[in-house]
This record gives C-alpha cells, structure tokens and sequence, in this order.
C-alpha cells in the first residue's frame, strides 16, 4: 500500500520574508507539500488555479490589493473543497470571527509559537476548525449572550477595511480606488462607522481610526 500524499499547502502573505519562514516552516511536515506562494489576492488566485489541486491555502488578512477576507470568499466560491486558515498579526478578537464567517477554518496569530502553526494546519487539514483557546472561550461567550460584543465588532466586514484604511490616512477617493467602489458608497460607510462608534464628525473617525490602527501593530 503506498505512502498518503502530502496536504498540497499555497501560502498567501505580501512580505517575501514571511512566505518564506512559512514555507520553511511548514516543509519541516512530512504531511505537506507547499506548492506556490503569492503576495495578493489577484496573484494568489492564478497561482491556485495553476497549481490545483489544492488542499489549504494559508492566508494574512492585509494584502495589496484586496482582504485576505474576500480571498477567503472567492475560493469558497472557486473550489469548495479548499480549506483557507489565516495567519496574521491582526488581533483575533476583531478578525477570527468575521473569518469563520466568512468560510475559513481557523485563525493563528503570528506570534505562537511554530510548532502551533503546525498544530492548526493537521487540525484545519483533518476537517477541524482551530481557534486559540481564548478566542473559543470568547466566541462560545458570545453565542451564549453572556458578553455584548466591543464596538469596533459591531462594524461590517467593508466598513472594517474602510476603517482601517482611514487609519492609514487614505483619502475617501483613495478608499473608493482600493476596494472599487463609488467614493459614495465610501462616504456613506464613513457615516455608518461614526454612527456604530458614537463618533462627532471626520476629525474623531481619523483620530479614532489612527489610533486604533496603531493599537493593532503594537499587537
């Protein structure tokens, strides 16, 4: 009886450094082959289709062009059976969530520790959903009632980005470039952040935003 093929793995991350720690990381499995890389959503998926069949695609959430997210969403939509687990630096509180949400499988921050990272591809990779334990005890909270969720939760996955990208200093017409819609679509995300965030005016989203942008990549 032959040997069982390795879980064919694509990784997806925009800092080079990074898909190769990965990589490296991840050949270390005797159970997977990583069999592409890309550094954005629009690469990642050419490189899926080129490389198909594939097992588990590890994803950041930010990339260049659009949301490790809507990544997510298109390869449910592109091959059901791919398996998407999230890698980031981003705080699980506001994005592990939204990615179950979404159809991925599992979220690890990039600090754990690597044999975790190993730990949360065998689980996604065997049909389980891996969370830290923090992150599952918070979740079950939140079905349960016991906890309403923090204001920041209460945004949609678009009004997130645009959150964010306000963060980062981004003019509307910059926001509406990024995520290809209308600058006032953007605008009237901008008014549904403030309202969900109890904010005055555009001076309190950019201050609120800034700061919250900066409180993510001290995390």
């Amino acid at each position: 009886m032959g040997e069982k093929a390795r879980a064919r793995v694509v990784i997806v991350d925009d800092h080079p450094i990074m898909r190769l720690g990965l990589t490296q990381l991840l050949r270390s499995s005797p159970r997977v082959e990583v069999c592409g890389e890309a550094g954005s959503v629009g690469e990642a998926l050419k490189v899926i289709e080129s490389v198909s069949p594939v097992d588990l695609v590890v994803i950041d959430i930010s990339l260049p062009d659009r949301s490790g997210l809507e990544l997510i969403r298109d390869l449910k939509v592109m091959d059901g059976k791919i398996r998407s687990l999230v890698v980031s630096s981003h705080d699980e509180k506001v994005y592990a969530e939204r990615v179950i949400r979404a159809g991925g499988r599992g979220y690890i921050m990039k600090d754990r520790a690597p044999e975790q990272l190993i730990e949360a591809v065998d689980a996604v990779l065997g049909g389980g959903i891996f969370l830290s334990h923090a992150m599952t005890a918070r979740m079950m909270e939140t079905l349960a009632g016991a906890r309403a969720g923090s204001p920041i939760s209460a945004l949609t996955d678009r009004e997130l980005e645009v959150f964010r990208a306000i963060g980062e200093g981004k003019s509307s017409r910059e926001i509406a470039g990024i995520l290809g819609i209308s600058i006032r679509t953007v605008d009237a995300h901008r008014t549904h952040i403030k309202e969900k965030l109890g904010l005055r005016d555009a001076a309190e989203l950019s201050y609120e935003a800034i700061r919250w942008m900066e409180s993510q990549s001290k995390g």
